[in-house]
């Protein structure tokens, strides 16, 4: 199956909000998508089999939409956690938050994760000093990701850092007002990377933990969904 390239407020309005897809959010979120869409419904008069694959379907869904990413990838990276040691959909979650695509959106060098992958496939990105333009490349701790010394691409870049930056103030200001400490916003900073605000260099720290995944999905939905 190929990467979904139609509207997306189409497929939030059918799956929920997914931060990577777009930054558009729709104000009726109770209706499916279309003109005459129908009240969203929790039960139906299906059978109970089918309300199990409904949600199973609805939760691979949201992976795959959310990280652009074709039926094909998702299936390698599932057989992948599968054969790893530990929580298959916890290992699932890091594998695909490791993408460069991924971790370039979740840095602040690009507002969404297609505009990431673009800003990759251009040659914008180095790892480790060496030039990767493929956004599945899975990136590892300890790996250095720089941008490529054009004036183009620092102004392309810097530009949406600069509007990731007036986020992340405004919203750790409304975190400090109601003495918030957790959050789950897209535009801060995870714990797992670490920017130079001024060189914008990136850095993975670590891999990513469940609690910093951004996306509300049901991990072991998509585990049974692959696994029937």
């Amino acid at each position: 199956m190929a990467r979904y390239i139609g509207p997306r407020i189409r497929i939030i309005r059918r799956l929920g909000l997914l931060p990577g897809l777009t930054r558009k959010t729709t104000k009726n979120r109770t209706k499916t998508p279309g003109q005459h869409g129908k009240l969203l419904v929790t039960k139906t008069k299906r059978s109970s089999l089918s309300d199990d694959y409904r949600e199973r379907l609805f939760e691979k869904q949201k992976l795959r939409f959310n990280y652009g990413i074709t039926e094909k990838q998702l299936v390698s990276y599932f057989k992948e956690a599968k054969r790893q040691k530990g929580s298959t959909g916890t290992i699932l979650l890091e594998l695909i938050e490791s993408r460069l695509d991924c971790v370039i959106y979740r840095l602040g060098f690009a507002p969404t994760i297609p505009a990431a992958r673009q800003i990759v496939n251009h040659g914008h990105i180095f790892i480790n000093d060496r030039l990767v333009n493929i956004p599945s490349f899975i990136c590892q701790p300890n790996d250095i990701i720089t941008l490529q010394e054009k004036p183009q691409t620092k102004t392309l870049v810097s530009g949406n850092f600069e509007t990731q930056q007036q986020k992340r103030k405004l919203i750790q200001r409304r975190m400090k007002r109601v003495n918030l400490t957790k959050s789950r916003f897209s535009s801060l900073l995870p714990k797992h990377l670490e920017v130079d605000s001024e060189k914008l260099i990136g850095k993975v720290i670590s891999p990513v933990k469940r609690k910093d995944v951004l996306i509300r999905i049901n991990e072991l939905k998509v585990v049974e969904y692959y696994s029937r």
